[in-house]
């Protein structure tokens, strides 16, 4: 009879410290392992040279200086000893996305291909401590008594993760633990007519990927900063979501489109839904019938929202819009919802027959405070009227011209919210400016204003500027 000892997984507990947080642009400049086998543990650790500096704020954080690394072998040179270190076993680390995804983006520049089982702790917390809020690294130690010895040092932290392994033997069992390692770690069964050699092909990288049945039709198109992982996160869902074992059972075809970053592939995901309409989507429509409301004062001094049709409308250049809609139906239920929930006259924002004299049928109901017959003032209903409105405001483009977003390698450009193309030198980014061809889209509108106001805020190029500069 064997050994149940023996039968256990050998895990790599895995901690790296690098110079930043993006695979291909950063480095690392430390890695620890401890190996835990059946019988033994067994630790590996070296600083790197990353051969690029390492910022201040990483400095502070892990005690790593540049004299530190300066004389320390490179990633290449140690790159045999580390993937003969690490072959054959489980690869286990705190956000393991972050790590493994450094390692491996490592070696592929190397030409060389690693592809590990991988166990994220985080993961690992999550599915045997559900009740635990938070499951970041601090709070394991805070929560689990871990003792520290070096954080923010890679063989400290590996360290802190082994503590953590036999926290979760103690408190689940040594079975359960391992039918969670099995759960988390299985492998995907694909789909009947996708082949393993395409998911390998598929970059994980920014981008679109579409999925398309027997004769080419397009099923679903959907955007990742990994494309690959995003992939074959439907295929581990087939078992349990019924969607997505729909669209693995009929998909035929995988292709994708690598994208220089995430605002690119979000642009690109809703053109070509669009352009394609894949069937299990949701439908995104196009902008041909789009309306908005305008603020409009009538000779009795009323002041009433005046729908403007597609004809009419200009986004971004007409200041006194509210709200975007497809149809003028969604526009009046958007409206009507407005006034019910502000109590609003819906006479006097011409939804229903004004009878002078006479409530509306929202005063008989209660849900008009009755600005209709004066017990409340045309100004108290303006001003309740404008701040409701004023919630789902159409920005003017609030740039002089054209601006660029910088996205990854590639520049973005836009004018007056509408999506001109994408620029990778000077020339294109002239060109492009200089065009001013495009149609309002309302999806591409949305994604823009969110993009200039968040996470691409600091990476927003006003072109003019920069065209009189260089002129």
């Amino acid at each position: 009879m064997k050994n149940k000892e023996n039968t256990s997984p050998v895990l790599a507990f895995v901690d790296i410290e690098t110079t930043g947080s993006h695979f291909e642009r950063d480095r690392i400049t430390e890695i620890g392992i401890k190996t835990l086998t059946p019988t033994d543990v067994i630790e590996w650790e070296s600083l790197i040279n990353p051969e690029t500096f390492i910022p201040l704020n990483i400095q502070r954080l892990t005690g790593i200086s540049p004299d530190m690394v300066a004389d320390q072998p490179t990633f290449e040179e140690l790159s045999l000893q580390l993937k003969e270190e690490l072959e054959g076993k489980i690869f286990v680390a705190h956000n393991a996305r972050f790590d493994y995804g450094f390692i491996k983006a490592s070696f592929k520049r190397l030409g060389m291909d690693f592809r590990p089982k991988v166990l994220c702790t985080v993961k690992l917390s999550r599915l045997l401590f559900p009740g635990q809020p938070r499951h970041n690294l601090d709070t394991l130690i805070a929560t689990h008594g871990l003792e520290v010895s070096a954080r923010h040092r890679a063989m400290g932290d590996a360290d802190l993760l082994l503590q953590f392994w036999r926290v979760c033997e103690q408190a689940v069992g040594k079975a359960r633990l391992l039918e969670a390692v099995h759960q988390l770690t299985a492998s995907v069964s694909l789909p009947p007519n996708i082949n393993q050699s395409v998911i390998d092909s598929i970059p994980d990288t920014p981008g679109c990927y579409m999925f398309y049945g027997e004769h080419n039709a397009p099923l679903y198109i959907g955007k990742s900063i990994a494309m690959r992982t995003r992939v074959m996160s439907h295929f581990q869902s087939a078992l349990t979501v019924r969607k997505e074992m729909k669209l693995s059972l009929q998909v035929f075809h995988i292709d994708w489109i690598q994208t220089s970053g995430e605002l690119t592939a979000l642009i690109l995901e809703s053109r070509l839904i669009k352009e394609r309409m894949p069937s299990m989507n949701i439908k995104l429509r196009k902008s041909k019938d789009l309306c908005a409301w305008q603020l409009v004062t009538d000779s009795a001094g009323v002041q009433k929202p005046t729908l403007v049709t597609h004809a009419q409308l200009q986004p971004g250049l007409q200041d006194n819009l509210y709200g975007l809609f497809y149809s003028k139906k969604e526009a009046h239920s958007y409206l009507a919802a407005v006034a019910k929930k502000y109590q609003l006259c819906e006479a006097l924002l011409g939804l229903e027959k004004a009878v002078e004299g006479k409530p509306c049928f929202g005063y008989q109901v209660k849900q008009c405070q009755g600005a209709c017959i004066g017990k409340v003032s045309l100004d108290m209903h303006h001003l309740k009227l404008q701040t409701a409105l004023n919630l789902y405001k159409v920005q003017v483009w609030p740039f002089e011209g054209a601006i660029a977003i910088k996205d990854g390698d590639s520049m973005v450009v836009i004018d007056k919210w509408c999506y001109l193309g994408i620029a990778n030198d000077h020339d294109e980014l002239y060109s492009l400016a200089e065009s001013g061809q495009a149609e309002f889209d309302l999806d591409i509108y949305k994604i823009v204003k969110k993009a200039i106001t968040g996470s691409h805020k600091q990476h927003v190029i006003q072109l003019r500027k920069m065209f009189e500069t260089t002129t």
